[in-house]
Formats: C-alpha cells, sequence, structure tokens
C-alpha cells in the first residue's frame, strides 16, 4: 500500500516517509556540491535511491524539501555552551555560528540554504521555524544571565542573537571578509557595552 500523502507542515512536526533522514542526507549534500540553483528533487530521489513520487508526495518543491532537510538533520546543530558568564556563553554561541559559516562540510550547506530563502516562500517559512528551535534553544542562556543580574530581565534575546548571527552573516555572505581572530570578542563586545567606549 502506498503512503498517504501528507502536507509539507506534517513534516515538519516529524512526519516523513520511511527513509527520511536518506533524504535529508540526500538534499543537504547535493546542495553542498551544486548550490541551490542545481538542487533538484530528482537528483535527490536519485542519490537517496527513494522514489521521487514519493519526495513530491511529502514535500511540494524543493524548497520545501531543504527545508524539511534543515529542520530534521543534525548538520547544522548549535548547542548552547554554559561557561558560567553571559559574554562567554555569548562569545561560544557566536563562535559555534562563525564556524557554520565558514568551517567545511557545514558552511557549504548553510550559506547557499540562508541565502536561497528569498528564493521560496516555503523554504522561508521552514527557516523562521529553524531558528524560532535554534532561539528556544538558546533561552536557558539568557535565562541564566538574569538569574546572575548580568541581563535586564526586558532584554530581548531574539534581538540579541539577531545582531550577533547577523554580523557573522553579514561578515561572510554579503561582504566576502574573512572572520579576524578577535571578531567574537569584538562583536559580542560592542553589543553588550556599545560602541561609545564606556564599560
Amino acid at each position: 500500500m502506498s503512503e498517504e500523502p501528507r502536507k509539507s507542515g506534517a513534516a515538519r512536526s516529524g512526519g516523513g516517509p520511511r527513509k527520511a533522514q536518506e533524504i535529508f542526507d540526500a538534499t543537504l549534500t547535493l546542495l553542498a556540491e551544486k548550490g541551490y540553483e542545481g538542487l533538484t528533487v530528482e537528483g535527490v530521489a536519485q542519490r537517496s535511491g527513494v522514489n521521487k513520487t514519493t519526495i513530491y508526495r511529502w514535500w511540494p518543491s524543493k524548497g520545501a524539501l531543504l527545508g524539511a532537510a534543515l529542520l530534521g538533520s543534525q548538520r547544522l546543530t548549535l548547542t548552547p555552551t554554559d561557561t558560567g558568564s553571559l559574554r562567554g556563553d555569548l562569545e561560544a554561541l557566536l563562535a559555534g555560528v562563525v564556524t557554520l559559516l565558514t568551517a567545511p562540510p557545514a558552511a557549504a550547506i548553510a550559506v547557499p540554504a540562508l541565502g536561497a530563502v528569498t528564493h521560496s516562500p516555503e523554504l522561508a517559512g521552514y527557516v523562521r521555524d529553524f531558528f524560532a528551535d535554534r532561539i528556544a534553544r538558546e533561552r536557558p542562556l539568557f535565562d541564566r544571565a538574569v538569574a546572575r543580574g548580568e541581563l535586564s530581565a526586558d532584554a530581548d534575546p531574539m534581538l540579541l542573537m539577531d545582531l550577533l548571527a547577523g554580523a557573522a552573516w553579514v561578515r561572510v555572505a554579503l561582504r566576502q571578509l574573512p572572520i579576524e581572530d578577535d571578531f567574537v570578542a569584538r562583536a559580542v563586545h560592542t553589543v553588550l557595552n556599545g560602541a561609545s567606549g564606556a564599560g
């Protein structure tokens, strides 16, 4: 009996065909090799050994497929570290983001995937879920900082992360400049203390 069709949203919450991990791995591998333009559902089907009609049944476009792969794969995992201080935690987290954007094999996946968001509304929805999940994982970092008196209770964790991760993205993807050895420390210092020289 064939698998029942599912809406792509169902795959976001953990659904998917039996060989979902093989499909996700093939998707991210092909993205790394060929970029978003060169990624095709047919190519994923051939690489994963799964019939393309099965893939289309669950993910109606390559944007939806790539989004599901980003959520379902462990290749782009960031693990928040408890260093005992807000500054240390943010530096460790930003260093992880920088590694994700600059070091193989993750960089060959992260940069083209995030850059393709403007081409696919479906992919954009998955990327929002991806970052919402990562922010939820990082929330304890900010809760600890509030408990230690390092951060105001009304501080916006998402804004802090946008400022830090955005700085790395602009440097790597838009300016296409190397990340200096002191970039992480300088970025965290600027976000926490401002650029006026005080603090």
